[in-house]
């Protein structure tokens, strides 16, 4: 099986457009640099995890519903089932390429891409819109140095959202002030929640 390719932009490019830690604001500014022809580039996922001179691009769906955020529970895949789950707010991944031919993404393919995605790991019930809102940057573990998120807030039309994953578990809805309380809150939804609700540490 051949190995998965993922999206990914030079680290360099992070830098030239200002590197920040938390949630940066400016979404259409960076998204414009990396969407641009050329600036982004699909690596085998192997080489992405474990070079730093690459940022991946991870969108980072979140979704509203009259004041309230759909959160769920990350299940463990194949039976691996952690005692302590990590709670999310963010449906995410990697972004592959659909068709062989792709060597970058344009901003309609990324979007599309998102849609694809969110079509894959949930089932709602009515319409919806979405619009990005900022990204996000965590430097502080490996993980997070090789990733960058991209934030999608998803407007719903209805609260009646399922799963289509394992992974996927215990699906709610919760205001800003309960998310801020829940102790399990994964790091890229907890810098999520606290720039929505005024926050910032």
């Amino acid at each position: 099986m051949p190995e998965e390719h993922i999206l990914v932009i030079p680290r360099q490019l992070f830098d030239q457009l200002g590197a920040f830690e938390g949630f940066q604001p400016d979404a259409q500014r960076y998204l414009d640099a990396i969407l641009a022809p050329g600036a982004n580039y699909f690596l085998p996922r192997t080489a992405a995890e474990t070079d730093p001179s690459h940022k991946q691009i991870i969108p980072y769906s979140i979704f509203h519903h009259q004041g309230k955020y759909l959160v769920y529970t990350r299940g463990g895949k194949g039976g691996e089932k952690r005692l302590h789950a990590k709670q999310s707010i963010g449906i995410g991944g990697h972004i592959n390429p659909h068709d062989e031919r792709e060597d970058s993404l344009a901003r309609t393919t990324y979007l599309n891409g998102v849609e694809r995605e969110i079509d894959e790991e949930l089932r709602i019930a009515d319409g919806h819109t979405q619009r990005v809102i900022g990204l996000i940057n965590d430097e502080s573990n490996e993980v997070g140095q090789v990733h960058l998120g991209v934030v999608h807030l998803f407007e719903l039309e209805s609260d009646v959202v399922a799963s289509n994953e394992d992974a996927i578990q215990d699906i709610g809805f919760r205001t800003l002030p309960e998310l801020l309380a829940l102790e399990l809150l994964e790091t890229w939804s907890r810098i999520c929640v606290e720039h929505l609700s005024g926050h910032h540490p």
